[in-house]
């Protein structure tokens, strides 16, 4: 029974990975003309099937530990892995608690959003009050002080992918 459902799993992290795969195809590299919306839905997609393959590697029950370790051990995933951090998904996902925390006990607050730098391909310094920033020529998604490379994110998934497949049909 365990390994139908680890097969599960893993088959489960493969449509995952196909969920963020496809929203990534959708992310403009061009800084010219863009759907800022669809920008943006492509980058909370590609969040959230990341969170959605951190969960079954990294189960938060503490009843659940064991199962994470043995599917991390067989996929050979590192116990560092940027799969493995969900801060900057849980920034989006509970971002009605990050509006409160920042307007909580001020009476004025310095507040740019979905915000685009497409134009610095060098380092790109957010400032600290961009909430949701995305500079789209380095793939680099920004929460405030906090980033996420997705071009680092989406590499590895692909090689979590591609080991899942040898266990999956």
């Amino acid at each position: 029974m365990k390994e139908f459902a680890y097969s599960v799993y893993l088959s489960e992290i493969v449509f995952q990975v196909k969920i963020a795969q496809q929203a990534a195809s959708r992310l403009p590299v061009d800084p010219g003309n863009f759907d800022h919306i669809e920008v943006w839905c492509s980058i909370q997609s590609i969040l959230g099937a990341t969170a959605n393959v951190s969960k079954i590697l990294w189960p938060s029950l503490k009843k659940s530990q064991g199962r994470g370790e043995e599917l991390r051990k067989l996929l050979g995933v590192d116990e560092n892995s940027v799969i493995a951090d969900r801060g900057i998904r849980n920034h989006f996902e509970h971002y009605d608690e990050r509006i409160e925390r920042l307007f909580q006990g001020k009476s004025s607050v310095s507040f740019i959003d979905l915000a685009f730098n497409p134009f610095k391909p060098q380092k790109w310094e957010t400032p600290k009050y961009y909430q949701r920033a995305y500079n789209q020529v380095d793939r680099i998604v920004t929460f405030q002080n906090e980033t996420l490379d997705l071009k680092e994110v989406l590499i590895a998934l692909e090689s979590i992918k591609t080991k899942c497949s040898a266990y999956v049909l």
